[in-house]
């Protein structure tokens, strides 16, 4: 199984687990508004079962998407939200940081 964001309007409303043929029967809506998302991804790194320690795997949209992300097309990025007007987006990982 597949996990996909929905995304409107360029942000992430809901995320499933399907597959990509059962996706595309459009019962769950436009599948083009479906993006892959990966719950193994994480700040640009794959990460194996103990979601602690890299596999090697490919990353997929640099972040797992959740309800509240933006996605970002020019990057094919999944972003979270930003957490304080101070922080700054971390183009290397897709990731907020706080003021040093």
């Amino acid at each position: 199984m597949s996990h996909f964001a929905k995304v409107e309007n360029g942000i992430v409303t809901t995320v499933i687990v399907i597959e990509q043929d059962v996706l595309n029967t459009g019962y769950w809506g436009d599948p083009a508004s479906y993006i892959q998302t990966s719950y193994n991804t994480r700040g640009g790194i794959h990460y194996g079962p103990d979601h602690v320690t890299p596999d090697g795997g490919i990353p997929l949209r640099y972040n797992f998407a959740q309800p509240g992300y933006t996605y970002d097309p020019v990057k094919d990025a999944f972003i979270p939200p930003q957490p304080d007007p101070t922080w700054t987006l971390n183009p290397a990982t897709c990731l907020w940081e706080p003021p040093v």
